[in-house]
């Protein structure tokens, strides 16, 4: 008769002894190294950044020359959301581009000295990444116009990244300690939160000064037909003489056609045309001009003061921001006259 063996006891200290190193490895807690708060929080610091700052751009340029307000204020709207949109896809890859980068360079440099990671750290290490960034950019710029921008230039654009990238990066390292450090708060809210007051700040104050009088928004000269008769003068040897009869004679004056190769190119129109003014609710907007010569057609919009006018076209690819640009030659008196540049 067989007999069957037990199986062995097995003690249940031994049991929690060798199930001690598996818990106590899966319980241990992972070091966060503050990443993704760093990440957010530069992005939030940049979108302020470019918030504010545009706020700001839009305020100065209402009273400086423009082509007009919008008159769609729902695609006004779109317009403003899709830029927002756009701006937060920006920050996130300028933050992974260049502000993460500075802040992984700032804690090298403490670390290879042996030092702590302080804030200097980081302000030192973010001119160093802008000055890379605008070598590259700058380069491939260069490689696809062929040609090498004024030094100058490439000075401008490294005090300007460094200048927008300083408080992000700043941001980032502080949010990146809180976490590392285990101490409650959010730097992004914070960050947030102090853009947000900024940007109310300065919508207040622009809009203070526009509904105070202090400033005033751009309105294109008001002239009537008479003021539009007279000589124009791109300053560059080319006029067009209106008469108050509605009759123009040109000499010289740049006509921009499309050649072959889907540029606007220019050659002398001379030879006798006519033109009127054009309306937009009862107010002079602009300049038609026919020459029949050279087959010169165009229609030219009205900026500039009333003092000195000047009458436009674009010229290239729509909203190429190139102009051909008329400016009213004014007499004073015995003096002569003068007029000023025309061609942008």
């Amino acid at each position: 008769m067989t007999q069957q063996a037990e199986p062995h006891a097995i003690p249940d200290g031994a049991t929690d002894a060798a199930s001690v190193p598996c818990c106590a490895a899966s319980q241990r807690p992972v070091r966060n190294d503050g990443f993704g708060a760093a990440f957010c929080a530069s992005m939030a610091a940049l979108c302020a950044e470019t918030v504010v700052a545009v706020t700001t751009g839009v305020f100065v340029l209402l009273a400086r020359e423009h082509d007009g307000l919008p008159k769609a204020p729902l695609l006004a709207a779109v317009v403003a959301l899709a830029a927002l949109l756009l701006t937060v896809l920006i920050s996130g890859f300028v933050t992974a581009a260049a502000v993460m980068p500075a802040l992984a360079l700032g804690r090298r440099a403490a670390r290879r000295r042996y030092r702590e990671d302080r804030a200097w750290w980081t302000a030192a290490a973010v001119p160093v990444v802008s000055a890379a960034a605008v070598l590259v950019f700058g380069a491939v710029a260069a490689l696809g116009s062929r040609n090498v921008a004024n030094p100058l230039n490439y000075l401008i654009w490294w005090g300007a990244l460094t200048a927008g990238l300083l408080p992000a990066a700043l941001a980032g390292r502080a949010a990146a300690r809180r976490v590392r450090t285990g101490r409650a708060g959010s730097v992004t809210r914070r960050v947030v939160r102090d853009g947000l007051i900024a940007w109310l700040v300065v919508g207040a104050l622009g809009t203070g000064a526009y509904a105070s009088g202090l400033v005033s928004v751009y309105q294109p000269p008001r002239l009537t037909k008479q003021d539009l008769a007279g000589t124009w003068s791109d300053g560059r040897g080319g006029t067009v003489r209106l008469t108050d009869d509605g009759a123009a004679v040109a000499d010289g004056l740049d006509n921009f056609t499309w050649d072959g190769t889907g540029k606007d190119r220019a050659r002398d129109c001379d030879g006798s045309g006519t033109w009127t003014p054009v309306k937009d609710s009862g107010r002079v907007q602009g300049v038609s001009l026919r020459i029949g010569a050279c087959e010169l057609s165009r229609d030219w919009s009205l900026i500039g003061t009333k003092r000195e006018p000047r009458i436009y076209h674009e010229i290239g690819k729509p909203g190429s921001g190139k102009r051909y640009v008329l400016t009213k030659v004014v007499k004073h008196g015995k003096g002569g006259s003068r007029d000023k540049h025309g061609k942008h």
